[in-house]
């Protein structure tokens, strides 16, 4: 009696019959011997069909299948070092599922535009299907990193009345008589939570509009944002290296296969561990300049400057105390200097960018309602957040971690639209 059991697994089970139910990779033939590459979504195994052995009405029937037909093969498991995964079938069935004609991703190179036109059918392919097995890992371990550091999940809403961070990069759509946005962030809501948890975090869909088509940026990405009550801008910042140096350890533990497929280079994820080097937006400044680029004090910094400072590290970069003008109203002024507020970008190395953005927030009323006249923001939108600062206000900080830069940084992937399953760009809204 075959035990059905998935790829993933059938070094279990060697000498033994087993059933894998799957979809037909790649198929090829020397007449007397089939060789299908069987996937099953756990892995890639080869399953050897001989005409001699499994009779003439089975081979036919392996003969039949074409690329992605789904497939149930029951066969016997037989280790071999030179086989992916040490192990083949030795097939002793074959019973096709459904059949798949004229797939239109082949064994050969593509253009980008055509796979994503694609998307739902290049997802299957192994490349791909590891940024997903990466993806998920990875949003596994923010949340066990989370739940074991106390933290509370809490889901604001996609929906909102306003911006979080006074922009006009919104998606606005209608509600009912009222004028509404996707969200840009969860923080405000998260940050009234805390008051009420201490340790909180929400993990979800974020919108931006900008139109922009660098590697680094998509219209909709996901973002986990954890806030914590009575916590500075130093506690900050160990907590998000202790978070991504946990992110990155349990990848490379969970997902050497994956890492593998993606020819990653897993020596440069071994160093990633806390603590993280630091650098003042001012000596940043200095550094820039000393090294060729035309920047001056008080300007932000782009993709050539931030892939140029991360390039000296093999670490991620925190680069902190931005210029007070350059980041949201609603970060905490260092008291010795107003001029720069207690906050850091999180530069990844090897050219990713920010993968975190992070402050100590304003806790003040009355310093708070000041940046409200500042910026013209609506009192009756934004009263309820300046209400937190009224009953009970508290020193506290947090941050954003972009996952899908993440990920791709892990992976070592080109561009970011792998690294989420439908990505949605400037021009991309199908499928």
């Amino acid at each position: 009696m075959a035990i059905t059991t998935t790829i993933k697994h059938v070094g279990e089970y060697e000498g033994q019959a087993v059933t894998l139910q799957g979809w037909l990779y790649n198929k090829r033939s020397s007449g007397k011997i089939q060789f299908l590459q069987l996937r099953d979504g756990t892995g890639i195994i080869q399953c050897v069909c001989v005409r001699s052995e499994v009779g003439e009405e089975v081979f036919e029937r392996g003969a039949g299948l074409t690329q992605e037909a789904s497939v149930i093969i029951t066969g016997d498991v037989r280790k071999d070092d030179r086989a992916q995964g040490g192990y083949e079938i030795s097939v002793r069935n074959i019973q096709p599922v459904s059949p798949s004609e004229e797939y239109p991703i082949t064994l050969k190179e593509h253009g980008v535009d055509f796979l994503l036109d694609h998307r739902h059918l290049w997802i299957r392919t192994p490349r791909q299907r590891a940024v997903l097995k990466i993806r998920s890992e990875v949003e596994r371990a923010m949340m066990d990193f989370l739940a074991e550091n106390e933290f509370t999940r809490v889901d604001p809403p996609v929906l909102t009345p306003s911006s979080c961070e006074d922009t006009t990069e919104l998606f606005h759509t209608e509600y009912f008589d009222e004028d509404a946005y996707l969200t840009q962030s969860g923080q405000m809501y998260v940050e009234a939570a805390c008051m009420s948890l201490g340790k909180v975090y929400s993990m979800g869909p974020a919108f931006r509009a900008e139109k922009s088509k660098t590697r680094r940026h998509l219209i909709e990405f996901w973002m986990v944002e954890p806030e914590m009550a009575y916590c500075n801008h130093e506690t900050n910042l160990q907590v998000q290296e202790q978070f991504v140096a946990h992110i990155v350890s349990h990848v490379i533990g969970h997902c050497s296969d994956e890492l593998k497929t993606l020819g990653r280079d897993i020596s440069k994820l071994e160093k990633i561990q806390a603590p993280f080097p630091r650098i003042s937006y001012d000596d940043a400044v200095t550094w820039l300049k000393d090294h060729g680029h035309d920047i001056e004090w008080g300007d932000d910094f782009g993709a050539p400057h931030e892939t140029a400072l991360a390039d000296a590290y093999d670490k991620p970069l925190f680069v902190e105390k931005y210029p007070t003008k350059l980041k949201a109203f609603y970060m905490q002024p260092d008291e010795n200097r107003p001029e720069v507020v207690l906050c850091a970008d999180l530069l990844a190395p090897e050219g990713y960018g920010e993968i975190i953005g992070g402050s100590q927030r304003i806790h003040d009323y009355s310093l708070l309602k000041q940046r409200f006249e500042e910026h013209n923001l609506p009192a009756d939108t934004y009263q309820w957040y300046l209400d937190l600062r009224k009953f009970g206000s508290v020193p506290h900080s947090g941050f954003g971690l972009g996952l899908e830069r993440t990920i791709a940084w892990i992976c070592g992937i080109e561009h970011v639209r792998e690294a989420i399953p439908f990505p949605r760009l400037l021009y991309r809204l199908y499928p």
